[in-house]
C-alpha cells in the first residue's frame, strides 16, 4: 500500500512512500592632524573598535525578532510552500539562512524547547505538500512531534488520511539525528511494520521557543512553529 508523504525529511532507499519528517573605515592622513600619526590612529580605532561592539549589540538583539517576521511574511502567502515559485524559494532560503546564523540556541538535541508538537508552515518539499493531488485530497495540516529525553519522533497529518509514523532518533551531531521509521498508522489506527530501509537524516539549523527550521538529508528546507510543548511521542 503507497502511503502518502507528510513529513519533514525523506527516508532513505525506502521502497515505498512514507512519511517525511539558515566596515570598511575611511584611511587617516597624518597631514590633517597636529598630532603623531601612531598616537591618534591608535585613539581612534579604539574609539571605533567602541562603536562596533555596541552598534553590534544592539543590532545582534533585534536581528533576530526582525527576521523572523521577514521570513514569517515572505511564507504567509505561499500555502506551505505548495503555491512557491523558484524564485519565492529562493527569498524564503536566504532569510532562513539569515536567521540560522543567530540562532540562540546552538545544541538544540541538549535543549528542551526541541520538545513538543511542532506544525509545518512551510517547506520545499513536494511530496510533503502532495502538490500532484488535488487541493481536497492533500493532508490539512502536518505535525511533527519530538522528545529529546526518548530520543523519539512522531510525523502526523490531519484531514482527510490522519497518518502517522513513529521513529528512533540517534544523535550524529549536538544538532543532527539520524531517523529510523519504525511503525506507520494508516488513518492513525491500522498499525504497519516500517520496512527496515526507511531512514534519513534530519539537522535543526534553528530553534526558540516559537519556531523551529530544520534542513533534511535530501535538501528540503523544514520550518515550523511550536503549537503544544507539552506533547508526548508515544515509546
Amino acid at each position: 500500500m503507497a502511503l502518502s508523504s507528510p513529513f519533514l525529511f525523506s527516508p532513505v532507499n525506502a521502497t515505498c512512500s512514507v512519511p517525511h519528517f539558515h566596515f570598511h573605515a575611511p584611511s587617516l592622513s597624518s597631514s590633517h592632524f597636529l598630532v603623531t600619526p601612531s598616537s591618534h590612529v591608535h585613539v581612534s580605532h579604539k574609539w571605533r573598535a567602541k562603536v562596533s561592539f555596541f552598534t553590534s549589540f544592539l543590532k545582534k538583539g533585534k536581528d533576530v525578532k526582525v527576521i523572523k517576521e521577514e521570513l514569517l511574511e515572505a511564507i504567509a502567502p505561499l500555502d506551505r510552500g505548495a503555491d512557491a515559485t523558484p524564485q519565492d524559494q529562493q527569498t524564503v532560503d536566504q532569510i532562513a539562512r539569515e536567521l540560522e546564523a543567530v540562532s540562540p540556541i546552538k545544541e538544540p538535541l541538549k535543549s528542551n524547547l526541541l520538545d513538543g508538537k511542532w506544525e509545518l508552515i512551510y517547506t520545499t518539499s513536494q511530496s510533503i505538500l502532495q502538490t500532484k493531488r488535488p487541493k481536497l485530497l492533500r493532508s490539512a495540516t502536518n505535525y511533527q512531534a519530538i522528545n529529546v529525553d526518548t530520543l523519539r519522533a512522531q510525523n502526523m497529518e490531519s484531514w482527510p488520511f490522519f497518518n502517522q509514523v513513529t521513529a528512533d532518533l540517534t544523535p550524529l551531531s549536538p544538532r543532527k539525528v539520524a531517523v529510523k521509521f519504525d511503525t506507520f498508522k494508516i488513518g492513525g489506527i491500522i498499525p504497519i511494520k516500517a520496512p527496515g530501509r526507511a531512514r534519513g537524516e534530519l539537522e535543526i539549523t534553528y530553534l526558540d521557543e516559537e519556531l523551529r527550521v530544520s534542513r533534511g538529508d535530501k535538501g528540503n528546507l523544514f520550518i515550523l512553529k511550536m503549537v503544544d510543548p507539552s506533547y508526548r511521542v508515544p515509546v
